[in-house]
């Protein structure tokens, strides 16, 4: 079986001491399947009793795709089905000769199972995940955690591959991002796969990726990662880059937003405002009168009403609203208010998604400075693109995704970009102007 040059290089990284993850993608036909298919069989033929995993985030279409990838390139190896190894669709996984055994695995994050019980239950040798964009961070670290079986005795170190075509989640913020810059860990590595970079592909799949429309050829044909195709997507990326250069945003009210850490891994953050211009700060391990003393020096030194302040109210955030009294409290889930302009309320499922959409207004119209260094900026803009609208092909009141969902997307907590949306309440207080006949 011939390789490309891409190809080559990840599967050197991938028997090497030293790498242990790598992300292989960018267009499609860039032999991401056939890569990880070839790896694993060639792992578990070298390595006898061992286990591998070939995951996927649905496994009916992993066995329509990535199976078919994997039959392919036994044969193309000489290897005979019932002969070299054996394939049980009951139990989906393959059993070879000398006792090595290929699991094939569902990745998805059903409601029977939010964490992934199932999973930690196995104990494996190494672990291609196929399309891994499709695929939970919470899902891929319990895999990887079970990455144990049979390591020592091979004179192994712990090895997953993932491949997968552009995407804003942890693959960009984990893996491409930092190789584009140089920041990258030491154990983890990204490869650009192209469709160019496989000399077997036939000619008539790039000229039908050409076809496509704009964003799509920019990801599938390009593997521009700074793309996205998704219908439900809020903010424009464009628009959300522009909010750093927007130093023309003129000064106005004061304001201070916060979104108060509930847990230890998230972060305290604190939002600054003069009118839409705002200043991020960030805090880790702060209890809750350390935040309310850090907002009041914030708000002495800026000068702004107690009035003007919100405070996430939901867990230990309503803790220091107590101590900020005549701050306003921001509920997530209570009602929408209403528009101060038409005197109505609007059809959103609850204050957050009714704020969350206002501030995608903000941002589309070019309305909003944020001043932030390189790390903020970057976490901001991965925040920002998971604003989503959920259920946007029916006529149910308008929402957004779940902080859950984001939170699996990107690895963390989305704290910037709700202490951005909870400024947008202001936006729905009624403005008292006193007129004089």
């Amino acid at each position: 079986m011939e390789l490309s040059i891409k190809q080559t290089v990840a599967l050197d990284l991938l028997e090497d001491k030293t790498t242990n993850e790598i992300l292989y993608g960018g267009s499609a036909g860039g032999g991401k399947s056939i890569l990880g298919c070839y790896w694993q069989l060639k792992q578990r033929l070298k390595y006898a009793g061992t286990r591998g995993l070939i995951g996927r985030a649905v496994l009916k279409t992993l066995k329509e795709t990535t199976l078919i990838s994997f039959f392919q390139v036994a044969k193309m190896q000489g290897l005979d089905a019932g002969k070299h190894y054996k394939y049980n669709a009951q139990t989906s996984q393959i059993e070879f000769f000398n006792g090595s055994t290929i699991l094939f695995k569902d990745l998805y994050s059903y409601p029977s199972d939010p964490n992934f019980d199932e999973l930690g239950s196995l104990e494996i040798t190494d672990v291609f995940i196929d399309e891994a964009n499709q695929v939970e961070d919470k899902a891929r670290n319990i895999i990887k955690s079970r990455i144990r079986f049979q390591l020592d005795e091979n004179d192994l170190v712990p090895k997953i591959l993932y491949t997968c075509n552009p995407a804003k989640n942890w693959t960009y913020s984990e893996f491409y991002k930092p190789q584009a810059d140089g920041s990258i860990a030491n154990n983890k590595r990204f490869i650009a796969s192209l469709v160019d970079d496989n000399p077997f592909i036939s000619r008539h799949y790039k000229e039908n990726l050409l076809t496509l429309d704009t964003v799509s050829k920019e990801r599938l044909l390009y593997g521009n990662w700074e793309y996205s195709n998704d219908p439900a997507q809020l903010i424009d990326y464009e628009k959300i880059l522009d909010c750093f250069s927007s130093s023309f945003v003129p000064s106005g009210g004061k304001y201070i937003s916060a979104d108060i850490a509930r847990f230890g891994s998230d972060s305290t953050v604190i939002g600054v405002w003069d009118g839409f211009r705002v200043r991020f700060h960030q805090y880790n391990g702060k209890s809750v009168v350390e935040v309310a003393d850090i907002i009041k020096k914030f708000q002495q030194e800026h000068q702004v009403p107690t009035s003007q302040i919100v405070i996430d109210s939901d867990g230990v955030g309503g803790g220091v609203a107590d101590i900020l009294r005549g701050c306003k409290n921001f509920v997530n889930n209570s009602s929408p208010l209403e528009n101060p302009i038409t005197r109505q309320k609007e059809n959103f499922d609850n204050l957050k998604s009714q704020c969350y959409f206002k501030l995608a207004e903000m941002i589309n119209d070019g309305k909003i400075y944020i001043n932030a260094d390189g790390t903020q900026k970057q976490k901001i803009i991965e925040e920002l693109e998971q604003v989503k609208q959920k259920a946007v092909d029916n006529d149910q009141k308008k929402g957004i995704i779940p902080k859950d969902k984001v939170k699996a997307l990107i690895g963390r907590s989305p704290d910037f970009s709700d202490t951005l949306a909870m400024r947008m309440i202001f936006e729905y207080t009624p403005k008292f102007v006193l007129s004089v006949y």
